[in-house]
């Protein structure tokens, strides 16, 4: 016996089975029209089912579109295609859209072709998120040796510059405080890094997002931002992120503290902080029958020049720097920060909309229990 949807046909149970899919489900007729669409579609296109129903797909990606090229190659051949990764970026929906594209014929209506779009957005993030806990995981190591084999003989090296300080000339004071100075500069490198080494659970609480940039928004204002415009773009309901306050501080100072850094002297320079609610986010966790949720979305977004193309897919790498005199670990450190909670950080930058940093984090929900690594823990009765 066949399943009938609300409006008691076939018809309804179909697209009440299309609209159950988290992917954008549409059947293109032979004219290029959108003949059938499911909800996840609309989201994705940006328009409700009566828009789309008057429209057709070259309305939405650019002329030329390697999509356009898929849906003819299965109306000419008549047999499924699947292409990966493949831009679909467009004014109407919007920049960087990378899809997986699943593609086939539709027997019953001649001409007709059935797409299927993975975005592949969340999934980059993902895998790009495990290679920076990875570069982590490879300075957690450096520190450890470092502290042990290096800071000892650099004690051992400033206290023998600071004795033959007294018992040298002027001129050649210069080099023995040369020698204490820069001895004292890696000292502190290694100190930066062995913040890696520390491999303790994070210790969680309810934290006010709004309150925690409030705070490094005072601090870079009264410092290193005076000159730059810092406008926030806050949900006023959004709920407690499960975090440590202090260590989103010193994400979130970093980040400021670089959009400001990149901004320069610039006149216009402005740094725009963003806080949303993003909710269907959910990934696995390894091992295990877990689903995380990450539904906080906080951005820190500058108008500066740009990260340039060659180092965003290192940015969060240890020792990967644009600056002339930086380290590169503040973001590998952040990278480190925001993956110990269970969250997601991701970089896009361009030369005309500047940069922006999105991290994605898991919600506190008091009345459910504790909402530990966006998994809610039902509280024992």
């Amino acid at each position: 016996m066949t399943a009938k949807g609300s409006d008691g046909s076939d018809a309804g149970t179909a697209q009440l089975l299309l609209n159950t899919l988290r992917h954008p489900v549409v059947m293109i007729d032979i004219d290029g029209f959108i003949v059938q669409a499911n909800a996840e579609a609309e989201d994705f296109f940006r328009s409700g089912a009566a828009i789309l129903a008057r429209s057709r797909l070259p309305d939405f990606v650019p002329f030329g579109s390697p999509l356009i090229a898929l849906v003819e190659q299965v109306r000419a051949q008549r047999v499924a295609i699947n292409e990966y990764r493949v831009d679909i970026s467009s004014p109407r929906l919007g920049p960087e859209r990378m899809v997986d594209i699943h593609a086939a014929p539709v027997s019953e209506v001649p001409g007709a072709v059935a797409l299927l779009l993975q975005e592949r957005s969340m999934a980059d993030k993902i895998d790009r998120q495990m290679v920076h806990r990875g570069a982590a995981r490879s300075v957690t190591g450096l520190a450890a040796m470092l502290a042990h084999e290096i800071k000892n003989p650099l004690s051992g090296i400033r206290g023998a510059a600071q004795l033959l300080e007294h018992a040298v000339t002027d001129e050649d004071r210069a080099l023995t405080r040369l020698i204490t100075e820069e001895t004292d500069r890696i000292v502190a490198l290694v100190d930066r890094m062995e913040v890696f080494s520390d491999e303790r659970p994070v210790e969680r609480d309810p934290v006010n997002i709004h309150l925690v940039l409030d705070h490094v928004k005072a601090a870079a204002k009264n410092g290193f931002a005076r000159k730059v415009a810092i406008v926030e773009e806050y949900d006023p309901s959004l709920p407690a992120v499960w975090a440590n306050r202090d260590q989103l501080v010193q994400v979130f100072f970093n980040l400021v503290k670089n959009a400001a850094e990149a901004i320069g002297d610039r006149e216009d320079g402005e740094i725009r902080l963003t806080t949303a609610f993003r909710p269907g986010i959910r990934l696995s966790v390894p091992g295990t029958d877990d689903r995380v949720a990450l539904p906080l979305e906080f951005c820190v977004h500058d108008n500066g020049p740009g990260i340039p193309e060659d180092m965003r897919p290192i940015i969060f790498d240890p020792f990967v720097t644009s600056k002339q005199n930086g380290s590169g670990l503040g973001l590998a450190l952040v990278a480190k920060i925001v993956g110990a909670h269970g969250g997601v950080i991701e970089c896009e930058s361009s030369g005309q909309r500047g940069t922006v940093f999105r991290i994605l984090m898991p919600a506190w929900r008091e009345a459910r229990g504790r909402f530990a690594y966006g998994r809610e823990e039902e509280t024992a009765s």
